[in-house]
């Protein structure tokens, strides 16, 4: 990831948690510059980055001032690294584990993960709620012989920061496909959903920085919990997120 897109979380996570609440106005691109030790240049990127998303505006002659986000929970999905790094700033973001075991893949599994049918997966399903109110439920399936040693404790935490720091795994592109549903039994139970409410499923699979695939997974998100913004840049892969 490039620095200005860095620094560009790092404000959008200030913003988020009313450093610059609406209305204020951020530090000129000179004082920027100078608490990330960077250049003008980098910091007019992240700058930019953040308009695109609409949460500041550039106002001539005066500077960048603050938008939004409408929501607390509302996050760019052209940021993957999970749940945990894009809402984890918010609050106590935890795991409830509906289900977890060890599987062989379906057809699906196989052409998503490039796997043969004879190699386990992990079959994980997870409850994550945001200070102990559901978000969203996480339907995900890895190769066990490729992502070794996962345990409920890692579940209850961050996949993604078990893969990265301990089996010390690079990430590359993801792909993200975003649908619109109606409630299943999941739902109703565990997002609290009414059976006429709609539900935002993400299908993603994930690779690793050879192409690689390590995790194909279906989020599902309760409809009032923020939106998903899709910011496309042309030095990265088109998403689905």
């Amino acid at each position: 990831m490039a620095f200005y897109q860095d620094i560009a979380i790092d404000l959008r996570k200030q913003i988020i948690d009313g450093v610059y609440p609406k209305g204020a106005r951020l530090p000129n691109q000179a004082e920027l510059a100078k608490h990330y030790s960077t250049s003008r240049v980098t910091i007019q990127k992240a700058l930019k980055s953040l308009q695109i998303e609409g949460l500041i505006e550039g106002r001539q002659g005066s500077g960048s001032y603050v938008k939004g986000p409408e929501s607390v929970y509302d996050y760019d999905a052209s940021i993957y690294g999970g749940m945990t790094k894009k809402l984890g700033h918010l609050g106590n973001l935890n795991s409830k584990i509906i289900s977890f075991g060890v599987t062989f893949p379906s057809e699906k599994d196989q052409e998503k993960l490039k796997i043969g049918k004879n190699e386990p997966i992990y079959d994980i399903i997870r409850l994550r709620m945001l200070d102990d109110e559901p978000l969203a439920i996480e339907y995900t399936v890895m190769p066990v012989l490729l992502i070794p040693g996962i345990t409920e404790e890692i579940l209850k935490g961050s996949i993604y920061r078990y893969i990265q720091e301990d089996l010390h795994l690079t990430f590359g592109q993801s792909h993200r496909r975003i649908k619109a549903d109606k409630p299943d039994q999941y739902d109703i139970e565990h997002l609290h959903c009414q059976s006429d409410d709609p539900v935002l499923e993400i299908e993603q699979t994930v690779y690793l920085e050879n192409d690689q695939p390590f995790e194909y997974s279906q989020t599902r998100h309760r409809y009032d919990k923020g939106d998903i913004t899709i910011v496309n840049k042309s030095s990265r892969h088109i998403y689905q997120l």
